[in-house]
């Protein structure tokens, strides 16, 4: 009885045809029983010390599959697999065996739950994009919960993500996940990484491959020296990583594959950036997300925290919050006039070449010294750094040491006029679902700041958008860097730098303060641009030496 998880089949349940839900949640149901009565069964007779093990491995194997059902009941878009996960779970529990419950606040750290779409809610338009996800992955992720706030985004994420994971591409779906693991686990995602392991082998992943980096194919492994460079110092890659991939005599990358490897690279340096940025939660049958403790029942009722209605967190919070309302109030409105006075002076006077591109250098100088005061090395879990090598290796800024980095400039090479042709050419199709992805994030707006309306927030967007390419040494000769100091203050620029280079450091204070009277829909839009912003910068990077390469 000691088979666990694998002797269920949850494929059934992605169905939308409801009888083959119902067919596929009876069996469940028989399984979860019948395993239960063995256990109650062994509790019965006398212990015998050889059945101990065996007995451990199958409470185990029971707990695995009881978290399973937690989250579909609390999960799943189909309100009859939710409440069947439900009536499964009470029945177990009526036998005297202890059922899970979830832990945390919700799908992110930062975000209050009540805050965000509940599943069961949403409209026609929604569960159906709820639906496609569901039946692709087998769950309704918290990413995917918190990307909700912006449901046209969130159709061209998943539409790009399902494209790279599981339709027809140069790699085989095993390596897939195993790249997003290795690009998760450069920022210790442990979210992530947790996610890919089960995807992993759900494809028929080889187990001792996820024992380290070492124990997968030497293929495999030489990929490590370019995600390495790749998510920290992406200006750093030159052709001769992309010659020592495509040489590897029978360890080589062909250029489809290698193409497709740096999307999935890249992808996943971003979306660890956006898990880490938003405080996204773990999923709640993964590690962290449930718990079989009895709740305490020393500050509420039970019924508040199995309904998540944690309300002695949320007042301290709240209390916390409202100490600088007038302020942050007052914070909306001297942006607001700096861009009404940053659109005069464009109106009024252009700066000269010479100087955009002085502001540029300036710009990039001072973003080395924008840094957290609570910014100390994180060191990686053994789980997570044993999907990487060279653990010290991190972020680091340009000009440090005496090190100079050569300005790349957008006129020169651009994701609109090279990257995208070259990636659309080697991996059809995926050039122009990134390309949707970058138009959205980059053109998404609801005409509103915080408490106004009818705002064009373009320069806004821009801004951002511009800051964390000039991070990378990236310019566009067209635009006056001086807006960025205008319409940036530091706490944001803080928040912006950790998210995009150090993401593993992002706390909640650094969320909380930077535009402190703006809707939590618009600091996931903030992380949007951002995630973008990073992944078309090493794109931009590593699609430069593929082309230098091929020339």
């Amino acid at each position: 009885m000691a088979e666990g998880e694998n002797e269920v089949r949850w494929d059934g349940l992605c169905s939308r045809d409801s009888t083959t839900r119902e067919t596929a949640l009876e069996n469940i149901r028989q399984t979860i029983l019948r395993r239960t009565e063995y256990l109650r069964s062994v509790k019965e007779t006398p212990f015998r010390p050889s059945d101990g093990l065996s007995n451990a491995v199958s409470l185990d194997g029971l707990n695995k599959l009881l978290a399973h059902l937690l989250m579909l009941s609390k999960r799943c878009p189909f309100k009859d697999v939710r409440e069947k996960s439900e009536f499964i779970l009470k029945s177990v529990q009526e036998l005297g065996i202890r059922i899970p419950r979830p832990l945390g606040h919700g799908p992110s750290r930062f975000i209050p739950e009540k805050e965000i779409l509940q599943v069961g809610s949403e409209d026609a338009q929604m569960h159906a994009l709820f639906a496609d996800s569901f039946a692709a992955l087998g769950r309704l992720d918290n990413i995917t919960l918190v990307m909700v706030f912006h449901p046209q985004y969130l159709e061209s994420f998943l539409k790009t993500q399902h494209y790279l994971l599981q339709m027809d591409g140069p790699l085989p779906l095993h390596y897939r996940h195993y790249i997003g693991i290795m690009a998760a686990a450069r920022h210790q995602c442990s979210y992530l990484v947790n996610l890919h392991v089960n995807d992993f082998l759900h494809v028929g992943g080889d187990p001792k491959w996820l024992n380290g980096l070492e124990n997968a194919p030497q293929k495999l492994q030489n990929l490590g020296e370019l995600n390495k460079v790749l998510a920290h110092r992406p200006w750093l890659i030159t052709k001769e990583h992309i010659e020592g991939l495509l040489k590897a005599e029978e360890h080589s990358w062909s250029l489809a594959e290698l193409v497709h490897a740096v999307v999935l690279l890249t992808h996943y340096h971003s979306l660890a950036s956006f898990t880490f940025g938003c405080g996204i939660s773990p999923e709640i049958h993964c590690d962290g997300g449930h718990t079989f403790r009895p709740p305490s029942v020393s500050n509420y009722c039970i019924c508040d925290i199995t309904n998540g209605n944690h309300s002695v967190d949320e007042m301290q919070v709240n209390s916390a919050g409202n100490v600088s309302v007038s302020d942050s109030f007052f914070e909306v409105e001297a942006l607001m006039e700096k861009m009404r006075q940053l659109q005069e002076c464009r109106d009024e006077e252009e700066a000269s070449q010479e100087e955009m591109a002085s502001r540029f250098e300036i710009e990039k100088r001072e973003s080395m010294f924008v840094f957290s005061s609570d910014d100390e090395e994180v060191t990686p879990a053994r789980d997570v750094s044993r999907h990487f090598e060279d653990t010290s290796y991190g972020y680091k800024d340009f000009s440090r040491h005496g090190m100079h980095v050569p300005t790349f400039r957008v006129q020169d090479y651009c994701w609109e006029d090279h990257g995208y042709s070259l990636v659309n050419r080697l991996y059809p199709d995926v050039g122009q679902l990134i390309d949707e992805k970058f138009h959205i994030a980059y053109n998404l707006t609801y005409n509103t700041m915080a408490m106004h309306k009818d705002v064009d927030t373009s320069m806004l967007r821009r801004a951002i958008w511009n800051y964390i390419h000039c991070m990378f040494g990236i310019r566009y000769d067209d635009y006056d860097y001086g807006e960025i100091n205008q319409l940036l203050d530091r706490s944001f620029k803080v928040y912006i730098k950790t998210v995009v280079c150090t993401p593993e450091k992002v706390t909640k204070r650094m969320y909380d303060s930077f535009w402190r009277q703006f809707k939590h829909s618009e600091k996931v839009h903030v992380n949007l641009l951002l995630i973008e912003a990073r992944m078309q910068a090493e794109l931009l990077y590593a699609l430069r030496a593929i082309t230098r390469y091929m020339t």
